[in-house]
């Protein structure tokens, strides 16, 4: 969720004013309350008036604005009238510049058009499907099928999807944090407005739609916030910036160029034009932007394949940043499910009468938690018992409760939850419930009480009668996911509602270092700057509330840590909207599905590395090639300062620079932008590209220029130009070659091979004769072009020397 997404419906005049018109057109028409829903022949009528909630697929441009933003870009459009320039004063071949722009654009376009295909499928798999009720029978349809009037129902977890008004309400309580940053949940209750993209917390109910579609304010927001995108991201951003100061170098250098080539020397029009543009084009970095794109898209197929859906694409490059994971324990490290082991009585409780309590207490809640769920399944609910008041599970309680009518005329009420929040400290029956939490087993506490249920000291004096033992199911692939953490060097913190005790030996079953040093959240520290130190120190928290995991993700980003959150469930939304990466399990509540930027549609906590992986691969690979793009950008623009200066003819024609970008740039990055890499992605990306972007521009600017100065001397008469030229292209290229040797490093057997056959290209052109006219180069003598190699040899180590300097002087 972007932080447009975060915007206060309910804020100032705007606010006022919204209100005020919904207090109008609420009392022109009032809501009727239809408790069997609309008929079929009322749907077909709103459908037929467009009152539908025709919001369009998230997740996706148009195929207009993907075209759009590959074609017209600043740089097309300079290549672009600079090619039809060539097309009229130059043979093809010094136009082949246009074609390869051409070429690179269509790539992006389809690459991209492949990514959108793969993220609308993924969409479509794993959109929200709410439940509404058309006569009288309920059924989960699309987002994009309810229409005006109808009656959504409402559970724990479950986003209000269009904006409307309580019809029905049962302890219904909603949070409204993403749209107005208040983070206590609101009661609701019938005729109170329901507003999209809050979610229930607690309780359920039922509204009736007021406004659909577009009309409905967080949906404005949320087709904002979802879009694909390549924007927002240190790496896009870092481009941007390069490319704003590049273009402020090369207007005034190439209207120098342009001057020097055209008016002071005395040249042939066509062939000053000609070279004047071979000055020009290579300053351009337009493959970079193009590669960065392709790189993106790419990696969204590839997740897909995975079953991955990122909902906001620069999640892939902030993913590969965090140096802190938080993980939920239940649903991420053990799977949903929980069985029922074992049932522990206390105070000379009977059996027969608890499990009557249970399996009524399983029978009250309408949509049970995972826990609850155990418990119906191991006890079925005994039909004379009448539930006369519920209060439904919440994260910051940490329990739940009923009241019943049991048959024989006795009232009775209890809660289920966690013993250490329902007992005071002391207590005989902690002591078990520790033993069992130590073995990693989950333990909650069935006690009777003699006060209201909604009186807020209800648990006061409660007796405890029975413990209820369950146990979670590991997930398979939690344990090697935890150790590629671990060897990867990011911090991973176990944060839970659980009791400390049970998660930590949960975590300890899957190898989590630190996993012996837990905390409950209740001793935290309030100030932020303490209960970091906490959190760096320690590796599993339990009994955390809802705000207390917001609080905890600011408090590890106050010291610097880029961190990640995993979750399912509704007490995790807060903390995954607020950290730098919200990641959400495909089966978790439909709230934090619509926070977090990447959802695992897979259930699967294994997916969660290879997302590291893919924008480690991306961004380390990008910041590689851009030094390629860049390097050649700096020599072009020394090379055109220094002609202008020396009033000599320009060495290159715009042939001779799209062979050697072809051959050290562009086929070489695209196979570099695509390799594994699992280095760790490191902030300030453009200071790390031209650290080492400008010294090697330099060095091959100034023995490119050397070799060209010396041929002058040497070469004389008719094709003396041809063979000046020829000499600078070679140690331009050999200097180049070993840009690209550097770049490639590591060395693998592939890297080795791509390295070699660019240069076993370049030498082709040099020994085919009609490529030799193609490219207008020609060797002439022995002196020269090995003069030539000694230069470009020099100018390899002091590149080396360089490099080496410059890792050393300027640590990234």
């Amino acid at each position: 969720m972007t932080q447009q997404a975060k915007i206060d419906p309910y804020g100032s005049d705007a606010r006022a004013e919204a209100g005020a018109k919904a207090g109008a057109e609420a009392e022109a028409a009032p809501v009727v309350h239809r408790p069997h829903g609309l008929t079929a022949a009322e749907v077909a009528e709103r459908v037929a008036r467009g009152e539908v909630n025709d919001v369009p697929v998230r997740s996706s441009r148009s195929t207009a604005d993907i075209v759009r933003a590959n074609v017209f870009t600043r740089f097309n459009a300079i290549i672009g009238v600079l090619w039809v320039i060539m097309l009229f004063v130059a043979p093809i071949q010094d136009s082949l510049f246009g074609f390869v722009i051409i070429a690179n654009t269509g790539i992006g376009i389809i690459q991209e058009l492949r990514a959108k295909k793969t993220l609308d499928g993924l969409a479509v798999i794993g959109e929200a499907k709410p439940t509404v009720r058309r006569d009288g029978v309920s059924a989960g349809i699309s987002t994009s099928e309810i229409v005006l009037g109808d009656l959504i129902e409402l559970g724990p977890g479950d986003k209000v999807v269009v904006d409307g008004e309580v019809a029905e309400a049962d302890s219904l309580e909603v949070d409204e944090s993403l749209l107005t940053g208040e983070a206590d949940p609101v009661v609701k209750k019938p005729g109170d407005r329901m507003m999209s993209g809050s979610f229930v917390v607690a309780g359920g109910g039922a509204f009736t739609a007021t406004k659909v579609g577009r009309e409905a304010y967080a949906a404005q927001l949320a087709e904002e916030a979802s879009r694909f995108t390549l924007v927002h991201s240190e790496l896009r951003s870092g481009i941007s910036t390069i490319l704003k100061y590049v273009t402020w170098m090369m207007v005034p250098t190439a209207l120098g160029l342009v001057i020097s080539q055209l008016v002071v020397k005395d040249n042939d029009f066509k062939n000053s034009i000609a070279r004047t543009v071979g000055g020009i084009v290579p300053m351009i970095p337009e493959g970079l932007v193009l590669l960065t794109s392709v790189a993106f898209a790419i990696g969204v197929i590839r997740l897909g394949r995975k079953q991955c859906l990122v909902q906001e694409l620069p999640a892939i490059e902030g993913l590969a940043r965090v140096d802190v994971v938080c993980l939920d324990k239940t649903g991420t490290l053990t799977e949903g499910g929980m069985d029922v082991t074992g049932l522990h009585l206390l105070n000379g409780a009977d059996e027969a009468y608890v499990r009557k309590v249970l399996g009524a207490l399983g029978e009250s809640d309408p949509r049970p938690n995972a826990s609850l769920q155990a418990i119906v399944d191991a006890y079925p609910d005994s039909v004379d018992w009448r539930c006369t008041e519920s209060l439904p599970f919440s994260s910051a309680r940490k329990y739940s409760g009923a009241a019943f009518s049991e048959g024989d005329g006795e009232n009775s009420s209890w809660l289920l939850g966690a013993p250490d929040v329902l007992l005071p400290a002391g207590d005989p029956s902690l002591a078990e419930a520790d033993r069992l939490n130590e073995q990693g087993l989950r333990v909650l506490l069935l006690a009777r009480t003699e006060r209201e249920l909604d009186a807020p000291d209800v648990a006061k004096d409660a007796r405890a009668t029975a413990l209820v033992v369950l146990e979670q199911r590991l997930r398979p692939d939690a344990a090697d996911t935890l150790a590629y953490f671990a060897e990867q060097n990011v911090a991973a913190k176990v944060i839970s509602g659980d009791n400390a005790v049970s998660v930590g030996a949960v975590a300890g079953k899957l190898g989590l270092p630190g996993a012996e040093r837990t905390v409950d959240a209740r001793t935290l520290p309030a100030d932020r700057d303490a209960m970091a130190e906490v959190l760096d120190e320690g590796a599993v928290f339990g009994r955390v509330t809802p705000q207390q995991k917001r609080d905890m993700v600011a408090a590890l980003q106050s010291r610097g840590h880029t961190v990640a959150m995993t979750g399912d469930g509704v007490n995790d939304v807060l903390a995954l909207k607020d950290a730098d990466i919200g990641v959400s399990m495909g089966s978790g509540s439909e709230a934090t599905r619509a926070v977090a930027q990447i959802v695992l549609l897979n259930n699967s906590f294994s997916t969660l590395p290879s997302v590291v992986a893919e924008g480690r691969r991306v961004i380390g690979n990008i910041t590689r090639v851009a030094t390629l793009f860049l390097t050649k950008t700096v020599y072009s623009v020394l090379l055109a300062i220094l002609v202008v200066v020396s009033q000599v003819e320009y060495p290159f024609l715009p042939r001779h620079l799209t062979l050697l970008s072809t051959l050290t740039i562009g086929v070489p990055a695209f196979f570099l932008a695509l390799a594994p890499n699992k280095e760790r992605a490191r902030p300030h990306f453009v200071r790390r590209v031209m650290r080492y972007a400008i010294p090697a521009g330099v060095i091959a600017a100034a023995a490119t220029f050397a070799t060209y100065l010396l041929a002058r001397h040497h070469y004389t008469g008719p094709g003396a130009l041809e063979a000046e030229t020829s000499a600078a292209t070679l140690t331009l290229f050999l200097v180049s070659m070993w840009v690209l040797a550097i770049i490639a490093r590591p060395y693998t057997w592939w890297r080795i091979a791509l390295v070699a056959a660019m240069g076993g290209a370049f030498l082709l052109v040099l020994m085919v004769p009609w490529l030799q006219d193609f490219f207008a180069l020609k060797l002439v003598g022995v002196t020269l072009p090995w003069t030539a190699v000694a230069i470009a040899a020099a100018g390899a180590a002091v590149l080396e020397f360089a490099w080496r300097w410059v890792g050393r002087r300027f640590p990234a």
